[in-house]
């Protein structure tokens, strides 16, 4: 099965702890989030999982088995960790060619990914030739060579234009709708929000919270209203009967915390108080993920 399986994972530099006891699985058809401040252990974590650091303690598996033990690994596990890594010297097609020959994959999947991710005109061209946004596509087609059952993205949307990362988006999405296993760190909280299913959060190395992208923003968020009415005063005062306030917000809209849109609507029927305007708020997906990680982000810059 194609599930990445991590258990008490840990990895210490020195006296210093990287990744605390790790517990967590990442599972086929969804995509999953990897959050988490600078320095929280995310980049490594992944490293572990592919054999690239040496494991202090714990284990990190895919589909039962380490990494390095997989005969063919590009074949069952795609990763893109640095997309900077590639020859500079060499052709984009030669290089996916190489790497390709050495996992038992058929040629025509070299000319098959460079299509697919928009590198087919350019891919004679030597890397070194390459925008970032090039070589971020360039690594995407290597880690999608061997039509892989788990996929492991780092920043993947990182030097890609609007259209890049609306592709990159629906790739991740189709991915793991064809039941792979998709696990994606990254930064850009507002575009997590807009793909990942689920997310595994981290802090200072240690597992802050492994639920769905949901049920995270649920729990850091206060139910809110926010409303337009053409009698603000006459909605006021029946909200204030109800232990309610209404407090005016920006474009000429009013907002009522602690209240749901039916109820507050319920209320406005049932006063015959014209409603203009009616929607339910909560918190947005960075907001949620600041709330949590406030007392874990080592690195932080002071208000000017």
């Amino acid at each position: 099965m194609n599930r990445i399986e991590i258990r008490e994972l840990t990895k210490d530099h020195g006296t210093r702890r990287v990744v605390d006891h790790l517990t967590f699985d990442v599972l086929p058809g969804r995509v999953t989030g990897f959050l988490g401040p600078n320095g929280a252990g995310k980049s490594t974590t992944m490293r572990l999982i592919l054999g690239l650091d040496r494991v202090t303690a714990g284990t990190a598996t895919i589909g039962g088995s380490s990494f390095t033990s997989l005969r063919n690994p590009l074949r069952e596990v795609g990763a893109l960790l640095d997309p900077q890594a590639a020859h500079g010297g060499r052709r984009a097609h030669d290089h996916l060619l190489a790497l390709a020959v050495s996992n038992g994959i058929p040629g025509s999947r070299v000319d098959a990914v460079l299509e697919q991710t928009g590198l087919a005109q350019v891919g004679r061209r030597r890397i070194k030739t390459y925008s970032l946004g090039m070589r971020q596509r360039l690594g995407i087609a290597a880690a999608l060579l061997g039509d892989p059952g788990v996929l492991l993205l780092d920043e993947p949307t990182n030097g890609l234009d609007p259209e890049g990362i609306i592709w990159i988006r629906e790739l991740m999405r189709g991915l793991a709708a064809e039941g792979r296993t998709v696990f994606v760190s990254s930064h850009l909280m507002a575009e997590s929000a807009s793909f990942v299913d689920h997310l595994v959060v981290l802090g200072q190395g240690k597992l802050l919270a492994d639920t769905s992208t949901a049920e995270f923003i649920d729990a850091r968020s206060t139910p809110r209203v926010r409303l337009r009415t053409s009698e603000p005063t006459l909605l006021e005062a029946a909200l204030g009967h109800e232990g309610l306030r209404m407090d005016a917000s920006a474009n000429g809209s009013w907002t009522v915390e602690g209240a749901q849109a039916a109820s507050v609507g319920a209320l406005a029927a049932r006063e015959g108080i014209p409603v203009l305007e009616l929607s339910d708020e909560r918190a947005s997906l960075e907001e949620a993920y600041l709330a949590l990680t406030a007392d874990s982000t080592p690195f932080s810059a002071t208000a000017a």
